[in-house]
């Protein structure tokens, strides 16, 4: 079956990546052909025999990881398993004032990304803002924790009420990172 995504022309680069090192690499993890179109639009056949269907579901989240403004070697820790991409809309917040959504984006990041580092460094996971999304890139115990952090700064918490928050679920995410179950 083939299937087909579209991802911002200006990641359209990012996604073949120079000499198409990227796209091969994709192709190599995936087992799946991939085409990439000038547009956007990105298109693979999953229903080739021999072809893992987990492996399809995997490659569109990466895909969709990395036209949300991931990197891609960040992206592709999306093909190992109890990872999963979480995307946020932030207009469903904010509602679609400019000036909203520029100042929950400013305050996702912070002031040199150091909010942003502060959350990845704390949970683990992988967070990007991109036009009107926040996505982040986790595991089932760290996305969660990650996942209400930004919430909480979306709804106008303070920073070091976030802060505090990741930290307290440290001893908890340390625990998971052992490989015991919670």
């Amino acid at each position: 079956m083939m299937r087909s995504i579209r991802i911002p022309a200006d990641r359209v680069g990012t996604i073949i990546g120079k000499d198409g090192e990227v796209k091969k690499l994709l192709e190599r993890l995936s087992g799946i052909k991939i085409s990439v179109d000038t547009e956007g639009e990105v298109v693979f056949d999953d229903g080739i025999e021999g072809t893992d269907p987990l492996k399809s579901l995997q490659l569109l989240d990466v895909i969709k990881a990395i036209g949300r403004g991931f990197n891609p070697h960040k992206a592709t820790r999306l093909f190992e398993d109890d990872e999963f991409l979480e995307v946020m809309d932030l207009k469903d917040a904010v509602g679609d004032r400019v000036n909203q959504l520029a100042r929950v984006r400013g305050r996702l990041i912070g002031r040199g990304g150091r909010t942003r580092e502060i959350i990845e460094e704390l949970t683990g996971c992988n967070m990007s803002v991109y036009g009107n999304t926040v996505c982040l890139i986790g595991n089932s115990v760290s996305l969660p924790v990650a996942r209400h952090a930004v919430e909480l700064l979306v709804n106008g918490s303070e920073h070091a009420t976030v802060y505090h928050y990741l930290e307290s679920q440290r001893p908890r995410l340390r625990i998971s990172e052992m490989g015991f179950d919670l």
